[in-house]
């Protein structure tokens, strides 16, 4: 079946789902008759070498370069042009999304304004974080304090940035994704989703659970964006995580004790169930049966395993191979839940290019799945 849509002045024509490939057909205002899909990835043009604009675009990118709160690794402020440097190498085709590209993927331009004040709260935050490794007290120390202060009001503006980014092209009918950055990036972008959608729910690929309380007196820290979004937005009625491998006890009893609003999957679980003969599909149903009809997926590449992603933040042993995650995005599409939106955080930036080639391949498919994942009910 065919439906077709109106987005302004341009026609969608979306076909309906197939057991094992999403069909799309897109007809808008941009010439691809003298695009070369099959061609080396033009410079000149935008994410993946493709020619839309903006404009055209269904599916618009965010880039945010902000790592202030980082803990470990820093680099993911400057993953987004690096991911988009590598996208020129990555062919179009997509086993699960026939011509998805053809919607139209777009990535606004870096905010430099932005970047730079990472680059300074970040050498902030390193003092700071440096200060009470070694025992000291912060409310003893006024430059400390000072500085707690300031990073805490930047990661404040950057979140209202976010939000106001997201909002805007949410409200001109656009499909939404993030590229961080840290993964504290995605608070202002859930907000967004809940007044735009109402309730949902977040698929989180992570090794971490992020569900700390204010993680090194940073509130809103790349570690407690999870937490954050919980007690924030009323609207994000469900929370499940995939892959976690590395938490804290505080972290996994507020998991107990959420009363079913988070619901960890955790790596080691997973690894047993299937050393002890259950499929990845049957535990893929069963993180899927979680979720309720309205899904973002918030992907730290840290939730694959860390030879994917060896430059990440915090990388840590286990984890998945791409292409379990990328099962498990399909079959919640086959699922017939909604795709609001998605996030990709903390790709490492890596001397030969191997995290930001991971990176773009991961983006080229939550992009394809994006687009296939609408629906009627939401405009688009």
């Amino acid at each position: 079946m065919i439906f077709e849509i109106k987005r302004g002045s341009k026609t969608h024509y979306l076909c309906s789902r197939f057991k094992n490939r999403l069909e799309l057909i897109y007809f808008g205002m941009t010439d691809l008759s003298k695009f070369d899909h099959n061609s080396v990835g033009n410079p000149n043009n935008n994410i993946f070498g493709l020619p839309f604009t903006e404009e055209d675009a269904a599916l618009v990118l965010l880039p945010v370069p902000w790592e202030v709160t980082v803990s470990y690794n820093a680099g993911t402020a400057r993953a987004a042009e690096h991911i988009c440097k590598a996208s020129l190498q990555v062919e179009l085709i997509d086993a699960d999304v026939k011509d998805g590209w053809k919607q139209g993927f777009y990535m606004r331009d870096i905010d430099r304004k932005i970047l730079m004040k990472s680059d300074y709260l970040r050498k902030e935050a390193e003092l700071y974080i440096n200060f009470i490794s070694q025992g000291e007290n912060v409310e003893d120390n006024k430059f400390m304090t000072k500085t707690l202060k300031e990073v805490n009001a930047g990661s404040l503006f950057l979140n209202n940035w976010v939000y106001e980014q997201t909002k805007e092209l949410l409200d001109k009918g656009k499909l939404v994704g993030l590229i961080g950055g840290d993964h504290s990036t995605s608070f202002g972008f859930f907000k967004a989703i809940g007044e735009k959608f109402g309730e949902f729910g977040i698929l989180q690929i992570d090794a971490h659970c992020d569900l700390r309380v204010a993680y090194e007196n940073f509130k809103y820290s790349h570690a407690s964006i999870m937490y954050n979004a919980l007690t924030e937005i009323p609207n994000l009625t469900k929370l499940v995580q995939v892959g976690v491998r590395d938490y804290s006890d505080d972290e996994a009893k507020f998991v107990e004790e959420s009363n079913g609003r988070v619901v960890t999957f955790y790596d080691k679980d997973i690894k047993e169930k299937m050393y002890e003969g259950e499929s990845w599909k049957e535990i893929a149903d069963d993180i899927i049966k979680q979720l309720p009809g309205n899904v973002f997926i918030s992907f730290d590449i840290d939730g694959l395993d860390p030879k994917l992603c060896p430059n990440t933040g915090t990388p840590v042993q286990g984890g998945f191979e791409t292409g379990q995650v990328f099962y498990l995005f399909k079959k919640l599409l086959q699922s017939g839940r909604q795709l609001l939106g998605f996030d990709l955080n903390e790709v490492g930036i890596s001397t030969n290019e191997w995290d930001e080639n991971v990176g773009a391949r991961v983006l080229l498919k939550l992009c394809n799945f994006m687009v296939a994942g609408n629906s009627l009910s939401n405009g688009v």
